[in-house]
């Protein structure tokens, strides 16, 4: 059984034993929620933690130096952004979505990204192209170094990017979740060979809203997305890690 966000939150504020004085100043110092959500996040995007990898309390406690307060509230945050999930008498686990929910976040990436290019190719401005342009640059280049984690992740955040530069703050937090979930699928469901987004269609849907043709750029998003998922093979499983330390330990 999945446990409610409000009582996971009860059993932080009442947890125990308390944090010593000496310990309450070490956590001061040591980085944040934020910090820890923001390691945890860029592992999963760079398909590092695989699904069903459990997050130990204890293993990152010892990861970042922190107490268990500060890593229980981070593992909070990142299961309202549906990163992991968080099960009762059992702990935290890097969320495993199933053929189901792969159908639907596709589904919901096809309710969204069309018309997100749509807009952007009906009025396309040049901030937001630079800021497009800059980022494939960024993932021409890590594919030439071979770069694959990078790759991986740079792939995603192009889709984030363009609800970025639509400038909806509510939009572009459902494209973070769920850029974060379908790497998270590809990671459960794909192969070394599908794992990012294909070279040169990311360029495709840039163009066609440079050159302001709304029609090509939904067609390309469209065709993209079903690229993506069609590549996927649903009978395909990857083995949890438990190496957390070396995973999410400083570079």
């Amino acid at each position: 059984m999945i446990v409610t966000k409000r009582a996971l939150k009860d059993s932080i504020v009442h947890s125990s034993p308390q944090l010593s004085s000496e310990n309450e100043t070490k956590v001061s110092t040591d980085p944040d929620e934020k910090a820890i959500v923001g390691r945890i996040y860029k592992a999963v995007m760079e398909q590092r933690l695989a699904p069903n990898t459990k997050l130990s309390e204890a293993r990152l406690c010892e990861t970042f130096g922190v107490g268990r307060m500060r890593v229980r509230r981070a593992l909070l945050l990142l299961s309202s952004q549906g990163i992991i999930d968080l099960h009762s008498n059992r702990g935290a686990y890097v969320a495993c979505p199933d053929k189901s929910e792969a159908n639907d976040v596709f589904e919901a990436r096809m309710l969204l990204e069309p018309p997100m290019v749509k807009r952007l190719a009906v009025a396309p401005c040049d901030k937001s192209l630079a800021l497009l342009s800059d980022h494939i640059a960024l993932e021409n280049a890590a594919r030439e170094k071979n770069e694959r984690t990078e790759v991986i992740r740079l792939s995603g955040e192009f889709h984030v990017k363009l609800a970025q530069a639509i400038g909806n703050e509510v939009v572009l937090q459902m494209m973070r979740e769920l850029v974060t979930r379908t790497s998270l699928i590809v990671g459960l469901f794909g192969s070394s060979n599908n794992a990012s987004c294909p070279d040169d269609e990311h360029a495709k849907i840039l163009n066609a809203i440079q050159t302001s043709d709304p029609e090509l750029a939904v067609q390309l998003v469209t065709s993209h997305l079903a690229h993506i998922q069609s590549g996927l093979d649903m009978d395909r499983r990857t083995r949890p890690h438990d190496d957390l330390a070396t995973i999410l330990g400083p570079a």
